[in-house]
Order: structure tokens, then C-alpha cells, then sequence
């Protein structure tokens, strides 16, 4: 904040990991759940996001409840997804993003949202979450890598356009705020995307391209500021509103 970041997104590691994700919403735990946290500490400082998902089941890693069998289970996960947004809202964040990609999770949070009483609070739908190689730094340090297959049954496939429809299904339920992730694979997507002027589109800049860069600049192959510049001018130019990257307080200083 005092770098002169405008927001912060907020993702818990537990300690003690299930396969309901029970620590995502335990008000007294680790996770952005943890009931009174935020305000007294930062009050508008900036904007809170906090990641309404979990990286506390030990198997399938950030966001679904499985039925016996090992499938998906859709509206278990829904189920979860409203419990958790409702105790992010409680602890004060200003946006709950659902990563999961499941079939229906933006209606199902808002209606969730404003029965506990949080009408205000913002839903920002991981819309475009394609299933990327470029996630695996991220979840070394989340310690939530699946420990069998992948999440290429509910995350997009990079090689599809279905990213547009999904985007266009989460406006339509009531997204505040849209987003693709990773960014530099998926450059395509965001002129095709449905135009909504109330709701911007947010771009994450993740983990793998992130390191990509420091490691190259670390063996002098790359200039290491010019590139971070390229890179997040032209995520502005490809329209979005706002962009997640780790450079955040890189940036903010320079361009103060």
C-alpha cells in the first residue's frame, strides 16, 4: 500500500488440509475468512480480494468437492463456494474471485452473498481460467499440486474459444468483474470477449511467467525492467481494466 498498490488479492495456505476444504471458511483459522481481520488493519486503504477457493484439500488441490466415485461434484462445490464467500465478506474484503470454473459458481456466490447480507460485495469470476502449465510455481508454494490427473476437466482448454462463452454465461449471472488467466498464452481471447461497460476485465499475470522472466534476467539474457514494462503494457493495451502481477509494487514505485 504504501508502494501505492490499488489492491491486494489474499489466498490461504492452511496447515491442516481436507477434502471439503473445511479451513477456507473457519472464521478463526489462517485463510481471508478469519473473521475481523482486515478492516482494523487497513480499513479503504486499498481494495481486498480474496481467491474464493481453497488450497486445503490434500488431493485435488485449489477448488472442488469430489464425489465417491472421484468426479467432480458441481453443486457440492457451489455449496462450498457461497459458504466461503459469505465468511470472506464477513472478514471484511471488498471482492470474492471463485477460481474454480464450475457450471453456475458466480449466481450461486451472489445469491449466497446477498442472502448473508453482503449485496455490496463484489464478485470478480476467474472466467478464463484455461488449464496452463504456467500455474507450477504458484503451487509449489501453496503445496497444492493435484496429486493425481489435473484440472483439465473444469479448467478451459488452451486450444478452445470456449473461454467466450464462459465469460459471457458469468456476465449474465452477475460478474462485476471478469478475468483471464495466464496471460501471455491467451492473448486471443480478449478482443473476442462480450463487451460489458459496467464490468471491467482483469488480467492475471501468473506465477510461471513471472518467474520465466526473473529467471532469464537472473542469467543476464534478458533487461529485466524493459521487460516487465513490455509486458504489462501491452495486457493494457489488450483492454484490461486492472492486472494481477507479482511486479505490483515494482510498478507502482515507477510509475508513481
Amino acid at each position: 500500500m504504501a508502494a501505492g498498490v490499488g489492491g491486494l488479492v489474499l489466498f490461504g495456505v492452511p496447515a491442516v488440509k481436507d477434502a471439503r476444504g473445511s479451513a477456507a471458511d473457519d472464521r478463526t483459522g489462517s485463510s481471508p475468512s478469519r473473521s475481523g481481520t482486515w478492516p482494523p488493519r487497513w480499513g479503504d486503504a486499498t481494495v481486498l480480494m480474496a481467491t474464493c477457493a481453497w488450497m486445503s484439500t490434500p488431493i485435488t488441490a485449489t477448488a472442488v468437492v469430489l464425489t465417491g466415485a472421484g468426479e467432480v461434484d458441481n453443486d457440492a462445490t457451489l455449496e462450498r463456494y457461497g459458504s466461503i464467500a459469505v465468511a470472506q465478506a464477513a472478514a471484511g474484503v471488498h471482492v470474492v474471485a471463485p477460481s474454480g470454473m464450475m457450471d453456475g459458481q458466480v449466481g450461486a456466490i451472489r445469491a449466497a452473498l446477498d442472502a448473508g447480507g453482503y449485496p455490496d460485495v463484489a464478485i470478480c469470476a476467474y472466467s478464463a481460467k484455461f488449464a496452463s502449465a504456467f500455474y507450477g510455481p504458484f503451487r509449489d508454494a501453496a503445496e497444492c499440486a493435484p496429486q493425481f490427473g489435473d484440472r483439465a476437466s473444469y479448467q478451459q482448454d488452451p486450444r478452445s474459444a470456449d473461454a467466450v462463452r464462459e465469460v459471457a454465461l458469468d456476465l449474465a449471472e452477475g460478474a462485476d468483474i471478469v478475468m483471464v488467466n495466464p496471460r501471455w498464452p491467451t492473448w486471443t481471447s480478449s478482443p473476442r470477449w462480450p463487451r460489458c461497460p459496467r464490468c471491467p476485465w482483469r488480467a492475471y499475470q501468473v506465477s510461471g511467467e513471472y518467474s520465466m522472466v526473473e529467471a532469464a534476467a537472473a542469467h543476464g539474457w534478458l533487461d529485466r525492467e524493459r521487460v516487465i514494462d513490455e509486458t504489462v503494457t501491452a495486457i493494457r493495451r489488450a483492454g484490461a481494466s486492472i492486472i494481477l502481477t507479482y511486479w505490483a509494487a515494482e510498478l507502482a514505485r515507477r510509475l508513481a
